[in-house]
């Protein structure tokens, strides 16, 4: 991917640091791969005292990608995407059975200093979602809308700014309809980007509500790395993440309220094996 990136991209790097990996789920992932270039995946989680299953499966053959997911609801999820059918360009389509309308279309084109993405839903009320990204020296300016076809009306627009530079990443963006402003700011405290202490505050004009959330993460050493987050609700979590061999990583992670200490804390465990 060249170019200033997509819409989605912009606060995503302080959105992965506060919320990626955080889970209060117990789940078991393993994979592994073939020569041939076919990848398989199985997965068994537990949510509540709910237990859920899937088994998947990737192929590559050129710049074609190939993925399959059966999960225990017995719903198969396929998505194929093509690169470079034209320069520059993806092209992503997606469905799964036995939904025959979640079928979806969608095209992505990078330039050095654009991107643009069109995605249709596959139904007879067709929901199309366009989203534009200009920028150049580290500044993006992007913009989203979703347009009902039927009815005629906008589902969803939103409008972002974000500016990066090696040591720091700041984004602004406008988003539910205008409705809700959100801010973030990440500072890196070493060039490999494995530290970082984050900040981001979100206001919500319907409600006249602010929501005010910091957090960080910090490498231990090559293998481990811990994060947390702190909102001004008095949620507190944390997390440990420990790579046990090559890409076989174990992840132990927890919330509690510091104002409501005497409510049981959540807690979740996630093992990925690749054998």
């Amino acid at each position: 991917m060249k170019g200033p990136g997509l819409f989605s991209d912009i606060g995503k790097k302080a959105k992965d640091v506060l919320t990626k990996d955080y889970s209060c789920d117990q789940k078991l992932t393993i994979s592994t791969n073939s020569a041939s270039g076919v990848g398989l995946t199985s997965a068994a989680v537990k949510k509540g005292g709910l237990y859920s299953f899937d088994i998947g499966t990737q192929y590559k053959y050129k710049n074609t990608l190939i993925n399959v997911k059966v999960d225990t609801d017995s719903n198969v999820s396929t998505t194929l995407t093509m690169l470079e059918i034209l320069p520059s360009m993806k092209t992503i389509a997606s469905f799964k059975l036995p939904d025959y309308n979640s079928g979806k279309l969608e095209i992505q084109y990078f330039h050095h200093h654009a991107s643009f993405t069109t995605a249709v839903a596959l139904k007879q009320s067709s929901v199309v979602d366009l989203s534009g990204t200009v920028g150049a020296h580290g500044i993006a300016f992007g913009a989203e809308a979703g347009f009902d076809t039927s009815s005629g009306s906008f589902t969803k627009y939103s409008a972002g700014i974000s500016l990066g530079k090696p040591d720091y990443n700041a984004s602004i963006i406008l988003a539910d309809k205008g409705d809700a402003l959100r801010a973030s700011y990440v500072y890196h405290l070493d060039e490999s980007q494995k530290n970082a202490v984050v900040g981001e505050i979100t206001r919500r004009f319907s409600t006249n509500e602010n929501t005010f959330t910091v957090g960080g993460q910090y490498a231990l050493d090559p293998l481990t790395t811990v994060k947390s987050r702190l909102n001004n609700s008095g949620k507190l979590a944390a997390l440990l993440q420990h790579e046990l061999k090559s890409k076989s990583i174990l992840t132990i992670s927890g919330e509690f309220d510091t104002k409501a200490l005497d409510r049981t804390p959540k807690f979740g465990l996630a093992l990925a094996l690749k054998p």
